[in-house]
C-alpha cells in the first residue's frame, strides 16, 4: 500500500514515495506537543470512522481501529527487518495482510476468526474494502498502483485464524488405523 503522511507536516505532503496507507491525524503527533491537540486528532479518526459507517455499514467501527493498529504493527516489523530505518517503507496489500495476519493472531489468539467474524469481516477483500474506505474519507492515502485486487484471496480466514490452534494429528506408516498425536505423543486407535 502507500505513502504515509509527515506527522509533522501541517501540509499533508506525502512522507513516503510507495506506501499508500497514511496514519490518521490520531496517530501524528501534536506539533505544540499539547494534550487538546491530540484529543482533537482523536475525534477526527472517531468522527471520520462513524461517517464511513453511516455510509458503509458492512464493518463495524472496531475493524478500522484494528486495521490502523495492524498498519502500525506491520511498519514496526517492516523496519525491524530493514535494520532500523528511520522512515516507514512501502507497505503492499499483501504485506499489511500479512501483518493483520499475525497481529490478529498475537492480539486475538484461537478467538481470532471469531472476533474478525463479528465485526464483519470474512475475508482478505474486507481488509481492502476498510483500507479504501479510509483513503476515499483521507484517513489513508494511495499510489496509481494500488488496487482492490492487492487484498484478493491472500490466504482464506480458516486457513491463517483457524487451523493454526487445530491439534495436529499424524497417520504412522505402520498401519493406517494407528494415528499419534503430535501433542500427547499417546497412541489411539482410530
Amino acid at each position: 500500500m502507500g505513502n504515509l503522511l509527515d506527522p509533522n507536516a501541517a501540509s499533508g505532503r506525502l512522507w513516503h514515495q510507495t506506501l499508500s496507507v497514511s496514519t490518521s491525524a490520531a496517530d501524528r503527533p501534536s506539533p505544540r506537543g499539547d494534550t487538546l491537540t491530540t484529543c482533537m486528532q482523536t475525534l477526527d479518526f472517531d468522527q471520520t470512522v462513524e461517517t464511513i459507517i453511516e455510509h458503509d455499514s458492512r464493518y463495524a467501527a472496531e475493524s478500522y481501529y484494528f486495521l490502523r493498529d495492524a498498519l502500525d504493527y506491520t511498519q514496526r516489523q517492516i523496519k525491524k527487518r530493514q535494520s532500523g530505518a528511520h522512515q516507514p517503507q512501502h507497505v503492499s496489500g499483501s504485506q499489511l495482510l500479512e501483518g493483520i495476519r499475525d497481529h490478529a493472531l498475537t492480539e486475538f489468539g484461537p478467538m481470532t476468526h471469531t472476533v474478525l467474524s463479528e465485526w464483519g469481516l470474512s475475508c482478505c477483500e474486507d481488509f481492502g474494502e476498510i483500507v479504501f474506505n479510509m483513503v476515499e474519507h483521507k484517513l489513508l492515502s494511495k499510489t496509481e498502483e494500488d488496487s482492490r485486487e492487492d487484498f484478493k484471496s491472500i490466504f482464506t480466514f480458516e486457513e491463517a485464524f483457524t487451523k493454526p490452534f487445530m491439534p495436529k494429528i499424524v497417520l504412522t506408516k505402520k498401519s493406517p488405523q494407528t494415528r499419534v498425536s503430535v501433542k500427547s505423543k499417546r497412541k489411539t486407535k482410530g
